[in-house]
């Protein structure tokens, strides 16, 4: 007996479980009840939500201010610029590192040394777009060559105010010049270092093989002077020939000795030119040791541009102005170095002041009220179900005592 009212008593509860649980359904008329009775507290609180999104715009909101530099005479190409743009953010790294960072910006320094932001906001300009391209493609094949052509490099940064954002992108812009002066002076001593290296090698190969060969040459010619003593007869002067002709040894004895002097004088001059290189690339190697204690004092490509060609106009100084081989290797790295000097300074260059923003009113206004008409939707869901559970819970428990009562009563 008393089995089968426990029996009993468990199947009543199975069956309230389940009518709880059918209860607990969502149904769409549920969802409509919802909405209208909650739908001016969803609405005051989108607008709140709203006017704290725009507040804040106006109270914390940043500046965005942009720079534009002219590519002057096209001085960078698109090749150095992808160069140039991969390498800076490993340079601002590097100076952040070595705590080189120019007085109140290492904010900015830190957010130079991501490679997303030089990709986001150093943005070139190019002679014609790709849609250019595709429309004029047909008239004129040129125009590809003006579809790599920078114009100019958009640079943008951000502020907490007007000013803020305005000295970022100057120090943005200037660092872009800097930086990109350094990394090409960079490269540049570098293929000198690498060439006084292998090429020194490889002269002083020459030189040796130039040396075997002339003394060859001289002996040769010692032997055809013999014989012209011994025959003189056979002294004519006849068309000079390449000494090395398989025929060359018919010929008198005075063409064949004109002959190997002209090769001995080659020789000699091909020897004079090697040893020329050298003394250049000594020179060369002498100009890389000083300059290297510069290079490691800063990272600033302007300031150790001049100071390489003060290097220059010492070392100009101490040889002689006749002494043309000396001058020409000279005259070769002033070039290059004020190539450089020119094409970050005068090459690119602000031809406007730097304009500034107040961005993203729309996203901060559309963010609060969207966030406040999710949080007060949560809320008002939750009481909801909260409300519910325990009305659902106290019916059940109910259920369940009577239902136990009368079992036992039974």
């Amino acid at each position: 007996m008393i089995q089968e009212q426990v029996h009993s008593s468990a199947i009543s509860l199975v069956t309230n479980s389940e009518k709880f649980e059918s209860a607990t359904e969502i149904s769409l008329l549920d969802i409509v009840q919802f909405a209208m009775d909650s739908w001016k507290k969803l609405a005051l609180a989108a607008i709140v939500g709203l006017l704290i999104g725009v507040g804040s715009w106006f109270a914390f909101g940043s500046y965005s201010a942009q720079t534009i530099l002219l590519n002057n005479s096209n001085g960078l190409d698109l090749v150095s610029w992808k160069a140039i743009q991969k390498s800076l953010p490993n340079l601002a790294a590097q100076v952040v590192e070595d705590g080189k960072i120019p007085l109140g910006q290492e904010d900015l320094y830190r957010t130079l040394s991501h490679e997303d932001w030089w990709l986001k906001n150093a943005i070139p300009s190019f002679a014609i777009s790709k849609m250019d391209t595709k429309d004029l493609a047909e008239v004129n094949k040129d125009f590809d060559a003006a579809a790599t052509t920078i114009l100019s490099l958009t640079i943008n940064a951000g502020g907490s105010s007007k000013e803020a954002a305005i000295e970022a992108t100057k120090a943005a812009a200037k660092f872009l010049r800097t930086g990109g002066a350094y990394l090409q002076l960079r490269s540049i001593l570098s293929s000198y270092e690498g060439e006084t290296i292998s090429a020194v090698a490889e002269l002083q190969k020459k030189m040796t093989t130039t040396q075997i060969e002339m003394g060859y040459q001289q002996q040769h010619a010692k032997s055809l002077e013999e014989l012209y003593k011994r025959y003189p007869s056979n002294s004519s002067a006849g068309q000079v020939v390449d000494a090395k002709d398989s025929g060359a040894k018919y010929l008198s004895i005075t063409t064949q000795i004109v002959a190997i002097q002209n090769d001995i004088n080659q020789s000699k001059e091909n020897l004079q030119r090697l040893r020329d290189r050298l003394t250049q690339l000594a020179l060369v190697k002498k100009f890389l040791g000083q300059a290297a204690p510069l290079v490691e004092s800063t990272y600033d490509g302007l300031v150790l541009g001049e100071g390489l060609l003060d290097i220059e106009h010492q070392l100009r100084a101490t040889i002689a102005k006749d002494d043309m081989q000396q001058q020409e290797i000279l005259d070769q790295i002033d070039a290059q170095l004020l190539q450089v000097a020119a094409r970050f300074t005068k090459g690119l260059e602000a031809n406007t002041l730097s304009t500034s923003k107040k961005a993203g009113l729309l996203k901060s206004a559309a963010g609060g009220l969207l966030g406040a008409f999710f949080l007060m939707l949560c809320l008002l869901l939750g009481q909801r179900a909260w409300r519910g559970m325990n009305g659902e819970l106290a019916k059940r428990n109910a259920v369940n005592r009577d239902t136990v009562k009368s079992e036992i009563a039974q």
